[in-house]
This record gives structure tokens, sequence and C-alpha cells, in this order.
């Protein structure tokens, strides 16, 4: 008997639940574009290399097309739909509205994800290559320009936006801590996986 290429899968996404059946090698990405309309999600590579995929699961960046469907199922899916309250923009995308951190807008959901997670990555003291200090019990590190140049690196902008982009990412970091960031509390303050 042969084994089965589909599933029907829930996905938890921005607060609501949808099931719907999906091919085993369909990814993140197409279920949420294609099959769900959720298109801020953009597809640039498809290849997991400019990063306007990127969503977050579970709190963390993810590159939704490098991510089957079926291993997203149960898990938190945050897309840049649903990261406003309301009327009330998340503060990384009111930063990026305020400092112009987008040009065609076309990168920008993603590059606000990706900054979601590289603000709670800091927060929990994760430290990155431009790190100097990488002992934990340094802390986190300065959100210097440099260290958001290279949190966010894995997010191209075509336009070149990447001056406002990272002016945006240190206003966001300046209103407080990594509030609001889609990841449950206790995933806020876990340690990095070694």
């Amino acid at each position: 008997m042969p084994l089965s290429t589909s599933s029907v899968i829930t996905l938890h996404i921005n607060g609501e639940r949808y099931t719907l059946p999906v091919d085993h090698r369909t990814t993140l990405l197409d279920a949420l574009r294609e099959r769900l309309g959720l298109t801020g999600t953009k597809k640039g590579c498809d290849q997991g290399q400019c990063g306007a995929c990127t969503v977050l699961v579970d709190g963390r960046r993810t590159v939704a097309c490098l991510q089957f469907a079926v291993a997203a199922e149960d898990r938190e899916i945050t897309t840049v739909e649903g990261l406003a309250d309301g009327d009330r923009l998340h503060p990384v995308q009111q930063a990026f509205l305020d400092l112009d951190g987008y040009q065609c807008g076309y990168c920008t959901p993603g590059q606000i994800c990706s900054a979601i997670g590289a603000l709670a990555e800091h927060a929990a003291g994760w430290p990155s290559a431009a790190t100097a200090d990488v002992r934990p019990a340094a802390g986190p590190p300065p959100l210097t320009p440099e260290e958001i140049r290279e949190r966010m690196s894995g997010n191209l902008c075509r336009c070149a936006a990447y001056p406002s982009i990272v002016e945006a990412v240190t206003r966001a970091a300046e209103s407080g801590p990594a509030s609001r960031t889609g990841a449950r509390p206790e995933e806020e303050a876990k340690e990095p996986a070694t």
C-alpha cells in the first residue's frame, strides 16, 4: 500500500487556526501566500538567501521558503499581518514607517519580522558574529549599528535602504525591551542552544 503524500494540517497563524489539506512538499511560504491569501510574506529567491519570506515561528525568525508547512503544525506563526494591535502598529512597524526603512516595500515584511526576532535574540543575550564579548556573564552586547547590521544580514534590500533600516531597528530597540515579539514569554528569556 503506497504511503500518502498529503495530510490535513492545522496551522496557528496570527492568533487564528487554519485547517487545510497540503501536499507534504508544500512550503510554509506557499501555504501562507497561495493557500491562505496572507500575501504580506513575500517570495523572493525561494532558496532561503534573501529573507523576503521571513516570519516568526514560536517567536523565532524563520525563512518560510525552507520550512515545510507540515513541520509548522501546532506552532505559533506570526506574519506581518499579525503584528499590529488593531490600528496601533507594532513598534518595529512604526519605526520603519517613521524613518523610511523601506523604499519599494517588497522586502519590508521580511525585514520587519526579522528585526523583531533579532531584537528578541539580543534581549535574551544571544551573541552575533559582531559581538566582541560572547561570555554569557557579559550579558547583551551594546546594540551598535554594526551589531544590528550583522543580525539583519540575512535580509537583503535591492533598494539599499540599509541605513534607514538600521535606524528603524535602533529606534524600535529604544522603545522598550523585546516586547510583543510573538514569542511565548518563557521563550524570550531562553538561552541560545549550544
